[in-house]
């Protein structure tokens, strides 16, 4: 480990995590509401028909971010793209105050044009920020990682319940004003043209950082949500006990109780100590193999003083998925040209798609069916990747020392 020194983050880093925080509350919050939009108060779909509805906006996404990055990075550059995406996002939260189903589509519509080119293009220019003092690019990471949980976090526990209590035009309103919020201080920032400028040269070692980056955070969260199907089949039976609504949506989402406070632990940490990447990813695993292992300590059938262990389980989660979900965003920024960034973000997504359906096909469904096959099944893939980063990260430092002898 190696200590930082003269390099500090910039008022950008604040003001870009500030902003990816107001979209991330205006994003889940529309999230919780648009199925009660949909099959509750205005349109009263069917509950299968409207979830065929989400299922395809959250598939349309994934090819709406690419879209928005070749927009950003080619043609109007990524700060006009934020903002232009800010402002379609802003509208489209608007649309949901038209009470049919052409309002329905055109909100839809508009969500997934403005969210294709705000997301990419703000991870692009925060990871700009950084690429003159890329030792702190974890700790930036981080900070902005922080900023992303506690926006969902706050939107599920508020957006629903103000559309339920009040009104849901009135939860729209104010998701559209937040999406509105979130581009000002991406307005106020300054655009640092001179790291447009920036060009590299991609080697074969900085190729083969970006796949096994790629490679290994996708298969993270391919593990992580087949292991977390043990979670989601213990969490019931803890339910039992909590009467408040409130406590409940908490609990549900006890994952993001941990991650933020851990997000900024970690960001303090490693904007004074500075360790390889590689290094961080390897450590993600080996503790979601010790988290997974943990819960191997809980009966079949929990009982009220397995608790404990849960908690620490989803608290050792919460650890390794700081060492891996943000890692990536700092691997490409370190090894990419900066032009195209964006679309390289933007790509990222499709490979843990692909993995997730590889899974699903090969096992057929049986995984999802026996939660401790699950369970057992997340705890050996993590040591199996543990193990290959080791190898990885000694055969990157043997062929350093090569080119010195």
């Amino acid at each position: 480990m190696e200590r930082i020194i003269n390099q500090k983050h910039s008022k950008e880093t604040y003001l870009f995590t500030i902003s990816k925080t107001f979209e991330r509350i205006s994003y889940y919050g529309m999230r919780s509401l648009l199925i009660l939009y949909m099959t509750e108060s205005v349109l009263k779909m069917k509950t299968t028909d409207a979830f065929n509805i989400y299922g395809w906006f959250l598939f349309a996404l994934l090819f709406s971010k690419i879209i928005g990055a070749i927009i950003g990075d080619l043609f109007i550059g990524n700060k006009k793209a934020i903002i232009l995406g800010g402002i379609i996002q802003a509208l489209g939260a608007f649309s949901f105050f038209i009470p049919s189903t052409a309002g329905l589509y055109t909100g839809l519509f508009l969500i997934i044009l403005g969210s294709g080119l705000y997301s990419p293009n703000l991870f692009s220019n925060f990871g700009k920020i950084y690429l003159n003092k890329t030792k702190l690019l974890d700790a930036g990471f981080a900070i902005f990682y922080f900023g992303t949980n506690l926006g969902a976090f706050l939107a599920i526990i508020s957006i629903g319940y103000i559309g339920e209590k009040y009104s849901w035009k009135f939860g729209f309103f104010i998701l559209g004003l937040l999406m509105l919020l979130s581009i000002i201080p991406i307005i106020i920032s300054k655009d640092k043209k001179q790291l447009n400028n920036i060009k590299k040269n991609a080697d074969n070692q900085m190729i083969m950082n970006i796949i096994i980056g790629l490679i290994t955070v996708s298969l993270f969260w391919v593990i992580y949500s087949i292991g977390n199907i043990r979670i989601l089949d213990i969490q019931p039976i803890f339910f039992e006990n909590i009467e408040s609504e409130l406590l409940k949506k908490i609990w549900t989402y006890i994952d993001l109780s941990f991650i933020i406070p851990i997000s900024l632990i970690a960001s303090v940490i490693w904007t004074y100590f500075y360790n390889n990447q590689f290094i961080k990813l390897t450590i993600g695993f080996i503790f979601g193999a010790i988290a997974f292992g943990i819960l191997f300590l809980i009966p079949e059938i929990p009982t009220e003083k397995h608790m404990t262990i849960y908690f620490l389980a989803i608290f050792l989660l919460g650890i390794s998925e700081i060492h891996i979900a943000p890692i990536l965003f700092s691997i490409l920024t370190k090894n990419s040209n900066p032009k195209y960034l964006a679309i390289l973000i933007s790509l990222s997504a499709i490979p843990i798609r692909l993995f997730n359906a590889l899974i699903t096909f090969t096992f057929k469904g049986k995984l999802y069916k026996n939660p401790i096959l699950s369970l057992k099944f997340a705890l050996i893939s993590m040591i199996i990747v543990s193990i290959g980063l080791i190898i990885f990260i000694k055969w990157k430092k043997k062929k350093y020392l090569q080119q010195y002898i």
